[in-house]
């Protein structure tokens, strides 16, 4: 498939900054899918920890981009399990 890209490429050279956001985009995509896979919010062991969100801290942010809220100013409205 490769070798199939590198002739489109020499034939029509327009396609080079196609090929290479292409490339960008599902590389990117790659890193964000594991950045989520690794959060502390998913389980991938269920006999160690089954419930690793209770354990995160009210300052935590979670979200990627928070733009309204700011998390250095919460506190916890609940007991500690």
């Amino acid at each position: 498939m490769f070798r199939t890209v590198v002739e489109h490429a020499r034939k029509h050279p327009g396609l080079i900054p196609q090929f290479f956001f292409i490339c960008l985009g599902m590389g990117g995509a790659t890193l964000y899918l594991i950045r989520l896979a690794r959060g502390p919010h998913v389980t991938w062991n269920k006999k160690s920890n089954p419930e690793p969100w209770n354990k995160l801290d009210p300052t935590y942010q979670y979200k990627f981009v928070a733009i309204t809220t700011d998390y250095k100013d919460l506190k916890k409205e609940g007991p500690d399990f």
